[in-house]
C-alpha cells in the first residue's frame, strides 16, 4: 500500500490558561492523529501578552510534523478541534485575549497563500519573537519561502532581546 504524499508543517502554540497543562495536551492530541507525525518540539518560552496587555502572560512553543493533510484540513479539522477540546473560547470583540490554547500553522512546507483566513507562512514571523525563536529550535536551517532567510537567521534577531522572552524550561511539551 503506498502512503499518501507527506508535508513538513511548522505549529505554533500559545496559552496563558494553565499553560503548563493546555501546551502539553495540545501535543499530545496532535500525536493521536493517525495523519500526522510530531517529530521534534521546541522549548517553552514566555513573553507578555501582545494588543490586550491586561492579561496574565503567554508561554509559546512549537512543533514540527509530518503530514499528508492539507492545510485547510489541517487548520480546520483537527487544530480547531484540539481547541475546542481543550475549551478555547473565541472572544470576535478581542482576538488578543486570554486563551487556554492557540495553534496555529506557522509554515507548511514551501506552501505560500495570504487567503485572511489561512495566510502561510504566518506573517508575524519575522516580527514576534514568541513564534520565530521557537521556530528556529525545530529547524534552523528551513528557508522561510518569502523571506528567503532561515528560520536561524530570521531568529537571531531576537535572541539577545532576553526582557522579550523568557525560558520556561518547567513546562515539557512531551
Amino acid at each position: 500500500m503506498k502512503l499518501p504524499p507527506s508535508e513538513k508543517a511548522f505549529i505554533g502554540l500559545g496559552s496563558n490558561i494553565s499553560p503548563e497543562i493546555h501546551l502539553p495536551q495540545a501535543v499530545q492530541l496532535l500525536e493521536q492523529n493517525p495523519s500526522i507525525e510530531v517529530t521534534k518540539v521546541s522549548s517553552v518560552w514566555e513573553s507578555a501578552p501582545v494588543g490586550f496587555v491586561d492579561q496574565a502572560p503567554f508561554c509559546n512553543a512549537a512543533v514540527l510534523i509530518q503530514t499528508s493533510l492539507p492545510p485547510r484540513s489541517l487548520k480546520f479539522d483537527v487544530m480547531r478541534i484540539i481547541e475546542q477540546q481543550l475549551g478555547r473560547v473565541r472572544d470576535p470583540l478581542n482576538k488578543n485575549g486570554p486563551r487556554t490554547i492557540d495553534l496555529d500553522i506557522s509554515l507548511y512546507g514551501s506552501h505560500v497563500t495570504t487567503a485572511e483566513e489561512l495566510a502561510i507562512p504566518d506573517p508575524e514571523i519575522a516580527e514576534r519573537p514568541f513564534l520565530s525563536v521557537p521556530l528556529a529550535e525545530l529547524d534552523p536551517l528551513f528557508e522561510h519561502p518569502v523571506l528567503k532567510k532561515t528560520l536561524e537567521q530570521i531568529a537571531s534577531r531576537f535572541t539577545t532581546a532576553t526582557e522579550l522572552l523568557k525560558h520556561r524550561p518547567d513546562i515539557a511539551l512531551q
